[in-house]
């Protein structure tokens, strides 16, 4: 060492540890740059020769294979560092500045925490004191330089891999269904059943136009889909497994399966913590973008409508008048209904009535984002009714062309399963074969390899029994499903539509597909009536007016009938005798239920119809006490002798409570101290009118 380090190195320093930090960017360097590694762990003498002792130089070499790009990932960096700011280190030992740090931002930090803790930095070059400013000036020179290099390096090799790529002839890991050949050309895999597994999920993708209701079709025909491994010591082999929504969302975002290079789709972003995120760009910033490059399973046309599709049914990214794909919920138009007052897509409610989902629609987005009043909430039950009528209206003319589209697609999507299930049986066949020919390639007298092999040929054999077994029971199901029930079903709706539409059995999700295939959209405007533009697909419009629904309480109104009814009766009859009279009519009140007298009352009252007391007493009839003062009796005896038809009285409530006519000239006499006996009044003849009913004690 020269003079001048040994200058800087002091008993303070020589108190405390050297730490000799050791690091390759790659595993591969530590295998092959094994010149480098010596090097490096070859700066202990350095240390030693000034004046360190060898049990006190702390080697820290955990970050062999480890970039110095970032210090988020080194866990030896942040030992050191660690160490340092403790006061623990007396000098830092680096080959040079690019294996302690390629970033300044890292570098720097490391020179302020060196110069707050007296620790000194030792390189191939010298020893430097990050406390002077010259020796501090000349490290941060040396750790700009490292930077720029890590960034020349980069942007040499980045550099080749984009030239490559403009040309179409970067290699990139080939999505699943694809494979390379010996001269490095991208082609479909010759495996014909990963073929047919890949072109199966774009066909079902086409027809439900979601790619949850793709997963559940492979899940419930019982298919798996395939992929390979990337990692572990199958590396490279392709596994068969249940189909993920992940993995379909990635196939049909992929434009590689339209035949397309691209390169630059997504860049990664350096965060605050010193990890890194990758973020997708759009499509106009993507750097290369070579079409026709390779066969594929789409074409460029239908790649752009399933990017529309998915961007339509995505909840958080969907344009606000996107259309949703058909879900469960009775809503007939779901996804397909604009407010005319605001333009904006309106939404779908539910609510239960009588153990059923009767659905609202409601356009509450600015209510909702700004805390404006809502524009417009309907009930949906009798829109979706008119518009299910225009539907059926609309489709009886080709109602036989659609049998026969609907009887080829069951007919083409069976025959596509079966193959696909088929290509499983064949596969699991030759695994089954290959695992025989292990088995009898074997000698017999090796028991413990012969063992494990008749063991797999077994387990195979296994799995091809129940793979044979799957294939017969699916394909049998599938036969008489269609030779029966969908025939059936197909037949009825060539000759009848309507019914097949108005079907309980016909589900929500079924009928919501056959109205997308007729309709645009419907844009509602509610005033005193409400107003339906309907637009069909090829531009053909229609609009049409409905009333406005009915309010809860007003479907539970009593009819008008009922009403004059009770106005009618209150007449001559009492709450109880109308009820009577009323549920022998067949009449209900209006939330359907028998009449009673108390909803008879509460008729009278909320109809504001005049009480029987009042219609009595408007036609003159007396009080008891009044007519008793007339006779000039007891109140009590008046009751009496209206029992025995002395007088007249009428009931006005279910009491027993009258009202009397005027006896008029010649009232009965007073008679003090006569009882009347059961023979005297049963001689008596009471005239009464059929319309009155008499009043009984």
């Amino acid at each position: 060492m020269t003079q001048d380090a040994h200058q800087k190195v002091k008993a303070s320093h020589l108190k405390r540890n050297a730490y000799l930090y050791v690091r390759q960017s790659t595993l591969r360097q530590v295998f092959e740059n094994t010149e480098s590694t010596q090097r490096q762990y070859a700066l202990r003498q350095h240390a030693a020769a000034l004046g360190w002792p060898l049990e006190r130089i702390i080697v820290i070499d955990r970050d062999l294979g480890q970039s110095g790009a970032s210090a988020a990932d080194r866990e030896g960096f942040q030992q050191l560092v660690t160490e340092v700011s403790l006061g623990r280190a007396g000098i830092v030992l680096g080959l040079e500045v690019s294996r302690l740090a390629r970033n300044s931002m890292d570098w720097h930090r490391l020179l302020e925490i060196c110069a707050l803790a007296d620790t000194l930095i030792l390189d191939e070059d010298g020893v430097y004191d990050p406390a002077h400013f010259n020796d501090r000036l000349l490290l941060g020179l040396k750790g700009t330089m490292s930077e720029a290099e890590l960034h020349v390096l980069r942007a040499r090799l980045q550099g080749g891999i984009r030239n490559k790529a403009r040309r179409g002839e970067l290699f990139v890991r080939p999505p699943m269904g694809y494979a390379y050949t010996a001269e490095g050309k991208m082609v479909l895999d010759p495996d014909q059943q990963v073929q047919q597994a890949v072109r199966l999920l774009f066909e079902t993708f086409r027809r439900t136009g979601s790619a949850m209701a793709t997963v559940k079709y492979f899940a419930e025909q019982g298919l798996q889909f395939p992929r390979h491994l990337h990692t572990g010591p199958n590396k490279g082999d392709v596994v068969w497994a249940g189909l993920e929504h992940s993995r379909v969302l990635r196939i049909l975002h992929n434009p590689r399966y339209a035949g397309a290079f691209v390169y630059g789709r997504t860049h990664m972003r350096k965060t605050v913590e010193g990890g890194w995120v990758i973020e997708p760009v759009p499509r106009e910033e993507w750097e290369v973008l070579i079409r026709e490059a390779h066969p594929s399973y789409v074409d460029w046309e239908e790649y752009e409508q399933n990017q529309r599709r998915l961007h339509d049914n995505s909840q958080a990214y969907g344009k606000d008048r996107r259309q949703s794909p058909p879900r469960e919920g009775p809503a007939l138009l779901q996804g397909l209904l604009i407010c005319g007052l605001c333009g904006k897509r309106m939404t779908v409610r539910y609510h239960s009535r009588h153990g059923q989902l009767i659905p609202d629609y409601v356009c509450q987005r600015e209510g909702i984002e700004h805390g404006e009043p809502i524009c417009q909430h309907i009930p949906g039950a009798a829109i979706d009714e008119a518009i299910g009528n225009i539907l059926v209206e609309a489709v009886t003319p080709i109602t036989l062309e659609v049998a026969l589209a609907v009887q080829q697609e069951l007919q083409a999507r069976l025959d596509e399963a079966d193959q696909l299930r088929q290509q499983q049986v064949e596969r699991a066949r030759y695994e089954a074969e290959l695992a025989r020919r292990r088995y009898l390639r074997v000698d017999p007298d090796n028991r413990l390899v012969a063992d494990s092999l008749e063991a797999d040929w077994n387990d195979k054999l296994r799995l091809l029994a129940e793979a044979q077994q799957v294939c017969e029971q699916q394909r049998a199901q599938d036969r008489k499903l269609l030779d029966v029930e969908q025939r059936a079903a197909i037949l009825s709706l060539a000759t009848d539509f309507p019914q097949i539409w108005r079907d309980p059995a016909t589900p929500d999700r079924e009928r919501k597909r056959m109205v997308r295939l007729l309709l645009e959209d419907v844009t509602l405007i509610r005033e005193d009536r409400l107003t339906l533009h309907i637009r069909f697909k090829g531009g053909a419009h229609r609009t049409i007016q409905l009333p406005l629904p009915q309010r809860s309480w007003e479907q539970r109104q009593t009819s008008a009938e009922a009403v004059a009814a009770i106005d009618r009766l209150l007449n001559g009859y009492t709450y109880p005798e109308i009820a009577a009279v009323l549920n022998g009519q067949g009449l209900h009140s209006g939330e359907g239920k028998p009449f009673t007298a108390r909803i008879v009352a509460r008729i009278q009252r909320s109809y504001q119809l005049t009480p029987r007391y009042d219609r009595l007493r408007k036609a003159g009839m007396l009080t008891v006490e009044e007519m008793a003062q007339v006779l000039g009796i007891h109140p009590q005896r008046v009751k009496i002798w209206n029992r025995h038809g002395l007088i007249r009285g009428h009931a006005y409530n279910g009491k027993n409570d009258c009202l009397y006519e005027h006896p008029g000239e010649n009232p009965p006499q007073k008679a003090q101290g006569v009882k009347f006996s059961k023979r005297v009044s049963a001689n008596l003849v009471v005239t009464q009118c059929p319309q009155e009913v008499q009043c009984e004690a």
